[in-house]
């Protein structure tokens, strides 16, 4: 039996190895299923033509809405999530069902858990 969310229960994900359109699909993608730092307005930005670059957003998920299929990736995304078990656990869901994920690896700590996927279209 699923235990009931006392608190909201937040994931910071880091987005990298990818241009700034697919940096924006998976946070588009994800801000149609929980409530996020990001808005409409916060576009990632390509800063150095040369540069990797790294987008930041933060996403509450004790509630999900029904979430709205993403435009199609144009290369692989490197995505790096970070919170407590639950939460980290639930966003990995929400995203295999959203793109194909492919599991780097995942390191768990005392009450956080890290999760570095590999996000490529369906």
């Amino acid at each position: 039996m699923a235990r009931e969310r006392t608190h909201d229960e937040s994931v910071s994900v880091e987005i990298s190895g990818c241009s700034k359109e697919d940096a924006r699909i998976v946070f588009d993608a994800l801000c149609t299923c929980f409530e996020s730092d990001r808005c409409a307005e916060d576009v990632p930005q390509q800063l150095h033509e040369t540069r990797p670059m790294v987008w930041l957003g933060t996403f509450e998920v004790t509630e999900a809405h029904e979430c709205a299929a993403p435009t199609r990736l144009s290369s692989t995304v490197e995505a790096d999530a970070y919170g407590g078990y639950w939460a980290i656990d639930r966003l990995r869901t929400t995203l295999d069902s959203l793109f194909t994920l492919r599991n780097l690896s995942s390191a768990s700590g005392d009450q956080e858990k890290e999760l570095h996927v590999l996000l490529e279209r369906r």
